[in-house]
């Protein structure tokens, strides 16, 4: 927070994850003489996050990503520049996200009715296509 190029603000990715984090984070930025201006949630039904997560497909070695239904390579489970094979994230499976889901609604979503009860919250629609989620970020935060 010190550094310069977070003196016209920093965004945080995944944290606070629960109450008790949000409200330690609010009485540290109070001492700091700052505040959370807005908090973003990507509103998806689970069910659409499911066929994102569990069709996503990484090479390794760049790091370009190809979805077996929205963004396809040429040949399945080969990268389209190289041609060696593609592989999915361990955490990219039914069942760990099912995990990670329950933990969420448990543990995350209070803390957005904790920031919603402060008028934080921006509530995105996660569904659309990425260039219309970017779009509807950059209007929020301009």
């Amino acid at each position: 927070m010190k550094k310069p190029s977070c003196q016209k603000g920093f965004i945080l990715d995944g944290f606070p994850r629960t109450v008790v984090q949000a409200q330690k984070l609010d009485e540290m930025l109070e001492k700091k003489g700052t505040k959370v201006d807005k908090v973003l949630n990507f509103a998806i039904d689970d069910s659409i996050l499911e066929e994102r997560i569990t069709g996503r497909w990484i090479h390794p070695s760049s790091g370009r990503s190809y979805h077996t239904k929205f963004a396809p390579p040429k040949v399945p489970g080969v990268d389209d520049v190289t041609g060696e094979p593609l592989i999915q994230r361990k955490d990219d499976t039914a069942e760990v996200l099912k995990s990670r889901l329950e933990a969420f609604h448990k543990q995350t979503e209070p803390v957005i009715d904790y920031y919603s009860k402060k008028g934080l919250v921006a509530n995105l629609h996660a569904e659309k296509p990425p260039k219309e989620v970017t779009a509807e970020v950059q209007k929020v935060l301009s």
